[in-house]
């Protein structure tokens, strides 16, 4: 896992902006704390931020072909680069490292661009083709890992985060108004990058860049195939899948680790790595996060009904995994200097709250024992687990599904924008076009009732809109620390393989994630196996919230740009309720005016409305 960044010009001689793309580089030094590296020719200049994973002395980058003709910078993992690189030596091919990047290099020579179709894995990488003047910039299927790209006059920056595009003189720090829509609306548009002028590449897409200009091409997406399996061999299938995923996922040349919340996405990917890892001799490490006192005062509401903590314990000593709680107390979740850093690890100011300092703070102390995680992310989006994904309400709503649960829930929300900034964004139109626009990309299957392809919908959605959200936040904030986090439910062929089943055998039992459940209930304890769908763990201290109040009313006094975007009276009117009782949505319109002004205070970035 890394940090890739590069500039291409056909106008300019890049050898003499060493100091360019040295700037960009260094942008991601937590990205890649083992190693720096860059490769410049007179039109293309390359840069590498490297985390040591595979071959640790054999990885380096840019790697290069011996005549320096080809030059590519990888971040990722490709999970199928012994069996790639055996059918290359079958093919020819000669390897002078144990590492997967000189694999995907070789991968290119022989396949070109189709090189990606090959790939079993998460990656974002760069290759310049000296020979053709042509730089590819791909993708994975799912986007687990980030890739940006800011088009130039005569050529095209790139990173795997804005901030190093940004650190080029030729990037522009602007945020015009479509930019302000994606940072206040609940949604992730594709190719949107909020600042202007840079798009993100779309997942399962190639990007190339040549003298002609800008070129897109879509190597993988989502389709309808008809579901031929009964129910014993759709579970059976999705075993086969979870334990080749899982076994693949696991290999590794420094320490890993798994991510353990006691949910049944979590606790089975713990329970099938340490099946894989007993089988060597070695004992799973597991890490959990909790916050000091919320077992004993938990307090069930409409999205948690249980604490996470009974439900870790039970999976730890039923795997006999060498687990650790990371406890988190309200003062540090609350730390303004830990705020500062998750906002500085996105980019991005509109996160989930507390939940993004937690994971920070989880992830940081976890770097100190492991280098990579697995985590159970994206579970509910690939077999639907979501309790929205069975609301009838919801699942009729003409708006992303997520919308509409928080609607039915909470009620519709207050605006936290300045009036005149609300009318000129207008998001819910925005929120409505890209709707529209998502749900017109929908693959349809012949002969599909209304029922099943209403389903269909809602699980395309989460697939190509909502878990890219969560996706890009596991990566920053896992990335920030230097840990790699791998997610085993993303693996392209379970993904495919579930899309398509029927709705009716996704919710066999009567409840949510059944092939899941039923195809890993013989590791798991009985307490997980009967356990209801639960989130991330949010905070319930109240003090937590009092710090809040506290530094924004501190924000307020002293001032900040970020202010002049925020509905000043419903913010003061905000500061006088009690601190003892400040409710849900009130503490949601804080953490977003400090998230704002630290991420201004970060960028500086100039907004145009």
């Amino acid at each position: 896992m890394c940090g890739i960044s590069g500039w291409i010009d056909f106008q300019r001689d890049l050898t003499r902006e060493q100091h360019a793309i040295d700037a960009m580089c260094d942008t991601m030094s937590c990205r890649g704390p083992d190693a720096r590296g860059t490769w410049v020719a007179p039109h293309a200049a390359l840069g590498h931020r490297r985390l040591a994973i595979i071959d640790l002395p054999g990885g380096t980058q840019p790697m290069a072909t011996p005549d320096g003709d080809v030059a590519i910078v990888y971040s990722g993992e490709a999970y199928n680069f012994t069996e790639l690189r055996d059918e290359l030596r079958r093919r020819g091919h000669r390897f002078t490292t144990d590492s997967d990047t000189e694999v995907v290099l070789h991968g290119y020579l022989e396949w070109g661009p189709e090189v990606a179709e090959h790939l079993n894995g998460m990656f974002a990488f760069a290759i310049w083709d000296t020979r053709t003047e042509q730089l590819l910039l791909i993708r994975d299927r799912m986007g687990i890992k980030p890739l940006y790209y800011y088009p130039t006059e005569h050529g095209v920056l790139f990173g795997s985060e804005p901030k190093a595009v940004l650190a080029n003189p030729l990037a522009e720090k602007v945020v015009d108004a479509n930019g302000l829509r994606e940072l206040f609306a609940p949604v992730k548009t594709p190719r949107h990058a909020v600042w202007a002028g840079m798009r993100e590449v779309e997942p399962g897409t190639i990007v190339t860049v040549d003298r002609t200009g800008l070129h897109e091409h879509t190597y993988w997406q989502l389709g309808a195939v008809e579901h031929t399996d009964d129910q014993q061999a759709t579970v059976q299938r999705v075993r086969e899948l979870l334990d080749d995923i899982v076994a693949r996922q696991l290999i590794s040349d420094v320490p890993r680790c798994v991510l353990l919340s006691g949910g049944l996405d979590s606790s089975a990917i713990t329970a099938l790595a340490g099946l894989e890892l007993s089988r060597s001799g070695e004992q799973v490490r597991s890490f959990a996060v909790d916050f000091l006192g919320q077992a004993e005062n938990f307090v069930p509401d409409e999205m948690r009904g249980t604490p996470d903590t009974p439900y870790v314990h039970d999976v730890a000593k039923h795997v006999g995994s060498q687990h650790q709680d990371i406890v988190l107390d309200p003062e540090t979740l609350a730390d303004p200097a830990v705020r500062r850093a998750a906002v500085q690890a996105r980019d991005f100011p509109m996160g989930l709250g507390d939940m993004d300092q937690s994971l920070y703070l989880l992830f940081k102390a976890i770097r100190e024992h492991s280098t990579v995680a697995l985590s159970g992310e994206s579970a509910d989006e690939v077999f639907g687990g979501y309790k929205w994904f069975h609301d009838p309400e919801v699942r009729a709503a003409d708006t992303f599904p997520w919308l509409a649960a928080v609607r039915s829930q909470q009620g519709q929300q207050p605006s936290l924008l300045e009036p005149g900034v609300r009318d000129a964004l207008d998001l819910e139109t925005y929120v409505a076009d890209g709707y529209r626009d998502a749900i017109a990309s929908v693959p349809t299957l012949d002969g599909e009732g209304d029922f099943d392809r209403r389903m269909r919908e809602i699980s395309y959605l989460h697939l190509t809109r909502f878990v890219r959200i969560l996706l890009d936040r596991k990566d920053r904030m896992s990335m920030a620390v230097g840990l790699e986090v791998r997610v085993p439910f993303c693996d392209h062929r379970l993904v495919e393989y579930v899309f398509n089943a029927p709705w009716a055998l996704k919710t066999f039992d009567g409840r949510e994630k059944s092939l899941l459940r039923h195809a890993t209930a013989d590791t798991l304890p009985q307490s997980v196996v009967d356990r209801v769908k639960s989130p991330y763990p949010s905070t319930q201290d109240p003090k937590y919230a009092a710090a809040l109040q506290r530094q924004v009313a501190e924000l307020a006094s002293t001032g900040s740009e970020a202010l002049s975007l925020l509905d000043g009276e419903w913010l003061r009117g905000a500061l006088r309720q009690d601190a003892g009782r400040i409710d849900t949505p009130t503490r949601y319109a804080f953490e977003r005016a400090l998230d704002m002004a630290a991420w201004f205070e970060i960028h500086r970035p100039t907004v145009k409305l």
